[in-house]
């Protein structure tokens, strides 16, 4: 299958354009705790839908190394006491050295989708993002945050990212094999 990924940036938290909060109320916690029982939980349960299968076959040890480095954060939504979402920051990105942070992970459980909480939450990510070294003692400044989305993501994925201020500054095309239904939380979870 041919997939185009669309690689994104901000330089400035100037060009982060918010989006109004939600209609439900939505509340965004970072877990503090390495627990990769939850990252791999909202793994399959945000991207089972979209083909995300890197870190399917992950060890719990490979989750634990992942996650525990300086600058590696996850930030769970809840909405009414319900996870609806998450985003993972990556500031280990080059050691940390120049200023880089990744969107690594965002989305929001199927259930949610369409109810506003996306751009929100992208919100909500940005400033985390721009904000991480405040966290983290000795790292350098956030200078630059990227993402990358692409064809097997949600269609609202790359509107979201460039509504919330992000600019292209790379495109790819390439090919890759996908299983021939999205791994789930289980298949079709949330589909009507």
């Amino acid at each position: 299958m041919e997939i185009t990924t669309w690689h994104l940036e901000q330089t400035s938290p100037d060009e982060l354009s918010a989006a109004k909060p939600p209609s439900v109320p939505v509340t965004v916690t970072r877990a503090e705790l390495v627990s990769p029982e939850l990252n791999r939980y909202l793994y399959t349960a945000v991207g089972g839908d979209w083909f995300w299968i890197d870190r399917l076959g992950w060890t719990w040890a490979q989750w634990v190394e992942w996650l525990d480095r300086p600058g590696v954060e996850t930030w769970v939504a809840y909405a009414q006491g319900t996870p609806c979402g998450y985003f993972e920051l990556d500031g280990s990105v080059d050691g940390g050295l120049d200023g880089t942070v990744e969107l690594a992970y965002f989305g929001l459980m199927s259930s949610f989708v369409g109810k506003g909480v996306g751009g929100y939450l992208l919100t909500v990510a940005l400033r985390e993002a721009w904000a991480l070294a405040e966290r983290w003692p000795g790292k350098t400044p956030t200078r630059r945050v990227t993402v990358h989305t692409c064809t097997t993501d949600g269609p609202a994925a790359l509107k979201n990212y460039q509504a919330r201020g992000f600019r292209l500054f790379r495109t790819e095309v390439g090919q890759a094999e996908l299983p021939a239904e999205t791994p789930g939380p289980w298949p079709g979870a949330g589909k009507k």
